[in-house]
């Protein structure tokens, strides 16, 4: 799904923003929430959410070892899969969460969701 700027929207599921306070100062009564299936309008669209200094390490690591690998002394080689290996998981978690787009979103009640995730969000 690509999202545009001016694009109606409704949200997929419940967003939660936060406790609600009242009666004595910081006594919580609840929690405040946007329902899934508010509608509004894309303000703009922010792009793909950045990587993080993680990936990119591991990206520069995996570029050097598949590129020099072979010809580095074996324990260099060995350290250089170990810091590889270390950093799989941060990898692996932005590899599964794919391509992820930010917007901002005015909704037809008045408030505005900025940042928000498009996984959260379906075209109408």
């Amino acid at each position: 799904m690509t999202l545009e700027e001016g694009r109606r929207v409704r949200l997929a599921e419940d967003i939660g923003i936060g406790e609600a306070v009242a009666g004595e100062p910081g006594a919580v009564v609840g929690f405040l929430s946007l329902g899934a299936g508010a509608e509004g309008t894309v303000e703009r669209v922010d792009g793909e959410l950045p990587e993080s200094e993680e990936v990119r390490e591991y990206q520069r690591l995996k570029a050097l070892f598949e590129d020099y690998g072979h010809t580095m002394p074996e324990a260099s080689r060995r350290r250089l899969e170990a810091e590889i290996a270390a950093l799989e998981p941060q990898w692996a978690a932005y590899r599964d969460q794919g391509k992820r787009v930010t917007v901002r979103v005015r909704l037809d009640n008045g408030l505005v969701i900025d940042g928000a995730h498009q996984d959260v969000l379906t075209p109408l």
